[in-house]
């Protein structure tokens, strides 16, 4: 399995998001736990600290109370008390040893407060001035012991918040060694990677620029490019590969048929003085195309049917018409034997009309424009192209259209040839004799018409040719498109 480029391209990339993904996960696993530890710690000091106020407010409270039970309401002691026994509550969830002795000592404290606050108000509110002294005074002993708790236990966190803030420091420091160890790691990585991926490009490469190389300086024999990376390069070795094998069978054949040609000009004079008739060609290449078919061989018969056909085409009189039907059955046998030619540089269409081909038309119209649309417009063009023949009628014309998306022609080309201006290179080229010009003159003259043809073209993007075969042609008279 052919692994591409890209591909591999891609798999580097994930490997290293995948790398700094995990690693960005585990350094906010790390970040979230000490946060985690923090805030606990930042929690039980707000925690420590609201106690340690309400239980003052709370005794503060009372003490006015005691003094003036008139000034206050006792709804806002019980408010007080309540937020207190709150705090109280939320002790156990945040300290881990909520058992221990310091614990719960602080509970009972707190506990005890809140009961002598509570025996305080009441018996103010029974004016019993004995009761409410004495416990007004526990009260105040109770709120003392809660403050000195509140600061031994604040202290404790303190002292243990120490140690954290020195895990912490060091943490800090082994996180910066971890970051500078996963730079230099990455990077390092990185340009191996690159070093590694680079090698496995610019070496094939090298390669094929040495075979080319090669091949420039006519060694068409030369050692295989071996390619060993399975991917675009491996595919474009093995094409060199074949395209110099093909080149080197192809000068060998150019070498042969060079040599062939040599010997068949010694004969040239021998053919001269053995003229062979027209007909006797043309009565020969049917027996060879009968003899053909009956060995098999019957891709060479067609061939030599369409030969024949056109051949026999081409013999008749040039100054006589066909049918229109007749000139399509020509092109289609030139379009056989040209594709077998060009193979798949050359791709053949047909969108023709049956209905419309019965018309008169001169003999060898329409075979010379699909040629100069393959001599001029296709043959020459490495990647080949498309011709198409399309065939439509309105109710006054037959429209000819022969397309092609080769190389096109400028503006001023076009003016001289409709123009009919003299160019010594009008026929070569064309199997007939016949150029494009001969053409749209022999039209003009067959259906005394000017405006026969239009040709569309700008370089680049292909020709367009448009015979207009008026239906009834009497005189000069236009066609409407």
């Amino acid at each position: 399995m052919m692994k591409t480029i890209r591909g591999k391209l891609l798999v580097y990339f994930m490997v290293f998001v995948i790398l700094f993904q995990v690693t960005a996960i585990s350094i906010y696993v790390s970040s979230n736990q000490l946060t985690n530890v923090y805030h606990d710690s930042f929690e039980r000091y707000l925690l420590l600290n609201a106690i340690s106020q309400k239980s003052n407010d709370m005794y503060t409270f009372t003490k006015s109370f005691v003094a003036d039970p008139e000034a206050v309401e006792v709804s806002d002691y019980y408010a007080l008390k309540k937020e207190l026994e709150s705090k109280k509550e939320q002790l156990p969830g945040h300290f881990r040893n909520a058992e221990t002795i310091e614990i719960k000592n602080y509970n009972n404290l707190i506990e005890t407060f809140i009961h002598e606050c509570e025996l305080t108000i009441g018996f103010v509110i029974l004016n019993d001035i004995e009761q409410y002294t004495d416990h007004l005074r526990e009260a105040d002993h109770a709120s003392g012991y809660i403050q000195t708790s509140t600061l031994e236990m604040i202290d404790v966190e303190l002292t243990a918040y120490q140690s954290f803030y020195n895990d912490l420091q060091v943490r800090n420091k082994d996180f910066f060694l971890f970051i500078v160890f996963l730079f230099m790691s990455t990077l390092i990585l990185a340009v191996f990677f690159v070093i590694w991926f680079s090698k496995g490009i610019t070496r094939p490469l090298n390669q094929l620029s040495r075979a080319a190389k090669e091949v420039a300086a006519g060694d068409l024999a030369g050692d295989p490019v071996d390619i060993q990376s399975k991917d675009e390069l491996k595919l474009l070795g093995d094409t060199f590969n074949h395209m110099r094998s093909n080149i080197d069978e192809l000068v060998q054949e150019i070498k042969d048929q060079s040599e062939l040609d040599r010997l068949l000009k010694e004969m040239e004079l021998k053919h001269l003085q053995n003229q062979i008739n027209p007909h006797f060609l043309f009565n020969t290449l049917n027996t060879v195309s009968k003899m053909a078919y009956l060995e098999d061989a019957h891709a060479t018969s067609s061939l030599i049917d369409s030969v024949a056909m056109l051949l026999r085409h081409s013999l008749g009189d040039i100054n006589k018409s066909v049918t229109l039907s007749e000139e399509v059955d020509v092109v289609k046998d030139y379009f056989h034997i040209q594709k077998l030619r060009f193979a798949e540089r050359v791709q053949v269409s047909y969108d023709i009309d049956d209905t419309c081909l019965e018309g008169p038309i001169p003999r060898l119209t329409l075979q010379p424009l699909v040629e100069n649309a393959f001599i001029h417009g296709i043959e020459e063009r490495e990647e080949g192209g498309k011709i198409t023949l399309h065939v439509s009628q309105t109710s006054d014309c037959v429209f000819v259209e022969v397309r092609d998306d080769g190389v096109g022609m400028e503006q001023v080309t076009i003016t001289q040839i409709l123009s009919l201006a003299k160019q010594d290179d009008d026929h070569v080229g064309h199997s007939t004799g016949i150029g494009l010009k001969n053409v749209i003159r022999r039209l003009q003259l067959f259906y005394q018409v000017e405006d026969v043809v239009d040709i569309h073209s700008k370089p680049g993007t292909g020709t367009t040719i448009r015979v207009k075969i008026p239906k009834h042609f009497k005189g000069d008279q236009a066609c409407e498109s």
